[in-house]
């Protein structure tokens, strides 16, 4: 697996961020209509676009990225990358990193299966200066939607919502994201603002690990199948709220994001 246990090292003229886990507790607040919260462990993956983790083959199947699960494909030849889904997602709204370093908070794909209901992506200038931020989310109907986000120097930025995530809540209303690039710890929080009040609010907490067989294999039988138990809960969680009797919002239709 390389050696994975590195800070940061110099590849290629470069600065790499090596990969890490993130064991987490995410939070989930609703106060109106109807009052509810819950939280659920889980654990996440802090990576380097430009030098992903290799396992060995029979680690494989736990921990893969793929291109695909992620933005849209770009219209050029090259071989299809995250990176590279990236940039062109970058590129369609005027900004070019010049190969500088992106790192990011995701969820690989188990047993081949992934749900990622925020990634995100920090994105730095060739000084390794944070240049903006792209926060991915994922709904459970299969779509997707990136914010382009362009924080503030304490990592605190705002943006209008514009993407269909819960069936409790329609697209109206402002994010306010605390966004911080992870390091010994994990802390995120994003809050939904509408009509003057804050109905919503998610966090992620975590502790960074160093990622070694003995990590990886640990965090498998601690939270087996991750990414389908995720989805699981939120499922649940929805027909929870239904059958106490919180209205359902209709879903608007959502188009595919063209990377360029």
């Amino acid at each position: 697996m390389g050696n994975p246990d590195r800070a940061r090292s110099q590849a290629g003229g470069g600065i790499v961020t090596s990969p890490a886990i993130y064991a987490t507790t995410i939070r989930h607040a609703r106060v109106e209509p109807i009052r509810n919260s819950f939280e659920y462990t889980s654990y996440n993956w802090f990576v380097d676009l430009d030098a992903l983790p290799r396992l060995s083959p029979w680690l494989r199947p736990f921990a893969r990225f793929l291109a695909e699960d992620h933005f849209e494909p770009g219209d050029d030849s090259r071989p299809d990358t995250l990176r590279r889904r990236v940039d062109a997602f970058l590129t369609a709204h005027g900004i070019n990193l010049e190969g500088g370093r992106v790192t990011a908070l995701l969820n690989a794909r188990v047993l081949g299966y992934v749900f990622n209901p925020l990634s995100v992506y920090w994105c730095h200038d060739p000084a390794g200066n944070l240049r903006c931020i792209v926060a991915e989310v994922h709904n459970t109907y299969g779509q997707r939607h990136s914010y382009l986000i362009e924080p503030d120097t304490n990592a605190w930025a705002q943006t209008d919502k514009q993407f269909y995530v819960s069936p409790f809540n329609d697209v109206s209303g402002r994010y306010d994201m605390w966004l911080p690039e992870p390091s010994d710890t994990l802390a995120l929080t994003v809050v939904l603002h509408r009509d003057g009040h804050a109905p919503f609010t998610a966090s992620v907490r975590g502790k960074r690990q160093t990622v070694t067989l003995r990590t990886i294999l640990r965090t498998q039988l601690r939270f087996p199948l991750a990414p389908l138990a995720v989805s699981a809960r939120i499922r649940v969680q929805g027909i929870t709220l239904w059958a106490r009797g919180l209205p359902v919002m209709a879903r608007p239709g959502h188009l595919k994001e063209k990377a360029q």
